[in-house]
């Protein structure tokens, strides 16, 4: 009770500042991958994820908990991405510009940066719904269940989005495969 009784009489604006630095040092990794996994480019998630956060600290008073908190931080950091995206001026390949030092090094930086950007060219040509479900599942690695219910879906309905999605991502795998 003691607790109830000093949040009580604590000011809202402490209350809010207190919460707001709790989310962020909870959540940031969860916000910078997703961003991330929507396309957002090294040089611009930095800037993503304090727009993120800037419309958290703004919108935190206003929210209910009817939802987890990483679905409604998803939900900003998804529109986000988007915005990022549209005003993003380069393509992909400005990632791959910088030389890192290193002869077996530089091998494996390049490929990795290769391999991740064919990974977010397939997440891409997804369509939202299937992209969604298979960067919580596969990517963050969220229970399928948990994913039903961050994103307000039938829980049949998520498996088969994640059906679908595994076997577009596969498929497309296999195409540049052969290429």
């Amino acid at each position: 009770m003691p607790a109830v009784a000093h949040a009580l009489e604590t000011p809202a604006d402490e209350r809010h500042a207190a919460s707001f630095d709790e989310v962020y040092a909870e959540h940031v990794g969860f916000v910078w991958r997703v961003l991330r996994t929507f396309g957002v480019t090294d040089a611009q998630i930095e800037d993503a994820v304090q727009d993120v956060f800037i419309v958290v600290h703004r919108r935190l008073p206003e929210f209910e908990g009817r939802a987890a908190i990483t679905t409604w931080l998803f939900a900003i950091a998804r529109r986000v991405a988007s915005a990022h995206r549209r005003k993003r001026a380069g393509d992909r390949t400005e990632e791959l510009k910088e030389e890192p030092a290193g002869g077996a090094d530089t091998f494996a930086a390049l490929s990795r940066a290769q391999a991740a950007a064919q990974v977010l060219a397939i997440l891409d040509k997804m369509d939202e719904d299937k992209r969604v479900v298979f960067a919580l599942v596969e990517l963050e690695q969220l229970s399928v269940p948990e994913v039903a219910r961050m994103l307000d879906l039938n829980l049949n309905t998520t498996y088969s989005r994640l059906r679908l999605a595994r076997a577009a991502f596969e498929a497309a795998v296999k195409a540049q495969v052969k290429r």
